[in-house]
């Protein structure tokens, strides 16, 4: 049972598992010592490779200390633990959270943990860097806004390319210049070859180093095949977020922000389709995806692979513009944007302007700092808000996939009448997949869900079962609590 009321954890370690679910915590409050001082002590929860880039980072600032250290794994701990001798180590993340010296933390955990640890952390006076997507579920990063304006945290999501001056040029570019003419549709790409992750016969044992019920936390515990822990928990919806979540996250949060300027919050119909196709591996999320998008205003797809362009081939499949990014098509032209540079075309196809960007890494950590100094969250280059509606559009990407029927190509041209970008994006897809030897008919296809933003539902046909993805079960003592708005 999921209690829908605040929920506040304490640290005294639970002696059994048969008291766990019934304990009342609660956190003790981080002292205002290091903010007086204009230093910042942060801890991290998780010693991932991705961790380790945030570390190396942060750990140049001046003022900036790396004062705690947690993973459920040891042996990940101990590693990184060498790195950073004077940092505290935990593998209980409630453990680091209650350090009253640790004054930020950055959550860069497996993504089924990122809303929970960043609650946790915000209800003990911690701000918080958290890593891409936001959330697992779209009612969970509801909950974590929730947190972040009651508990007055700073609380920035990892979507650096946000902090690229670049973006601002763009902006300026196509909105108030308005050098191409009016946007008339959007495409968005995601085309990046990775390999399967293995199928076993037997269930994957689990090292001794590994804590695991708190490396599961709210996620359910089921058996898993896959070759390794580590890493491929992404292509795995009881942990992750496939794809769409990792890369596509970036990719959406770009058309978000440049070709929307962030006055789309959630689109208001949703069509998608896709499947994990030619590998024989355990992974359940899709390495081929393609999605509409109605936003009222710009039509939007985004069309994603895993894949090789076909048998032998070690290339991504053909496709308009770049391989991670997204293309504003305009009256006079169009934008190809994508990490740390886009292009303009005319009419013709003629590049005639090149913008070049820095990707916002640094500039990202730097922004959360000086926020977390200044007390001052309208500063944030992507505040935890930005970050669950470019989230949002992945988790609801996602949900179109989920609640898909049998790929249905009449149903697909019905759209492709309506939007003229769904129609290539389908036209090669279709190819892509059968380069590999695969029906279309393997795939899935879900109907036109229509959403409603304001009140974060479905309705329509298939409502009942795209909203029972909205939120997730949670296991145990793992919850994600009910946050009641501030507002």
């Amino acid at each position: 049972m999921n209690p829908s009321t605040d929920n506040t954890i304490s640290r005294r370690k639970l002696l059994g598992a048969a008291t766990a679910a019934s304990a009342v915590w609660t956190f003790p409050v981080r002292s205002a010592r290091a903010m007086a001082a204009d230093d910042i002590r942060l801890g991290f929860i998780s010693c991932g490779s991705r961790a380790g880039q945030h570390m190396k980072v942060f750990s140049e600032m001046d003022g900036v200390e790396i004062a705690g250290l947690c993973d459920p794994d040891e042996t990940r701990l101990n590693g990184t633990g060498s790195l950073f001798p004077k940092a505290k180590k935990y593998v209980d993340l409630r453990d680091l959270i209650a350090d009253p010296n640790i004054d930020a933390v950055v959550v860069a955990t497996c993504n089924h943990w990122h809303c929970l640890a960043s609650i946790w952390a915000m209800q003990a006076g911690k701000d918080v860097y958290v890593e891409k997507p936001l959330s697992h579920s779209q009612w969970e990063g509801e909950q974590t806004i929730h947190a972040a304006r009651k508990y007055g945290r700073i609380c920035q999501v990892g979507t650096q390319q946000r902090s690229d001056p670049m973006q601002a040029e763009i902006k300026k570019f196509l909105h108030e210049e308005k050098a191409l003419g009016k946007i008339l549709s959007c495409r968005v790409n995601r085309y990046g070859v990775r390999q399967p992750i293995g199928r076993r016969q037997t269930q994957l044992p689990i090292d001794d180093a590994v804590s695991y019920d708190l490396w599961l936390g709210p996620a359910e515990d089921k058996p898993i095949y896959r070759n390794e822990l580590q890493y491929d928990w992404h292509w795995d919806f009881n942990t992750g977020s496939g794809e769409m979540g990792n890369w596509g996250v970036h990719v959406l949060d770009d058309a978000r922000n440049n070709v929307f300027q962030d006055k789309v919050s959630l689109p208001t119909r949703i069509m998608g389709g896709g499947g994990r196709i030619a590998w024989n591996d355990a992974g359940n999320t899709p390495n081929v995806h393609f999605v509409y998008f109605d936003t009222g205003e710009i039509p939007t797809v985004i069309g994603l692979s895993n894949l090789t362009a076909g048998h032998e081939k070690e290339r991504s499949p053909e496709h308009p513009g770049p391989g991670s990014g997204y293309i504003a098509y305009c009256e006079g032209g169009r934008l190809e944007g994508h990490r740390g540079g886009a292009e303009v075309y005319d009419e013709s196809g003629k590049r005639v302007r090149t913008f070049k960007g820095n990707s916002g890494g640094k500039l990202h950590h730097e922004n959360f700092i000086e926020c977390v100094r200044s007390r001052d969250a309208s500063k944030l280059n992507a505040d935890i808000e930005v970050g669950h509606y470019s989230t949002g559009w992945c988790n609801l990407a996602n949900i179109a996939y989920q609640v898909g029927a049998q790929y249905s190509s009449n149903a697909a041209s019905e759209l492709s009448k309506e939007v003229p970008a769904w129609k290539g994006l389908i036209e090669e897809m279709e190819s892509h997949v059968r380069a590999h030897s695969v029906n279309m008919s393997e795939l899935r296809l879900s109907g036109m869900l229509e959403f409603d933003p304001n009140v974060g539902r479905f309705h329509g046909e298939n409502a009942q079962l795209a909203n029972s993805f909205l939120k997730r079960e949670y296991r145990g003592q793992y919850f994600v609590p009910q946050i009641s708005s501030p507002v």
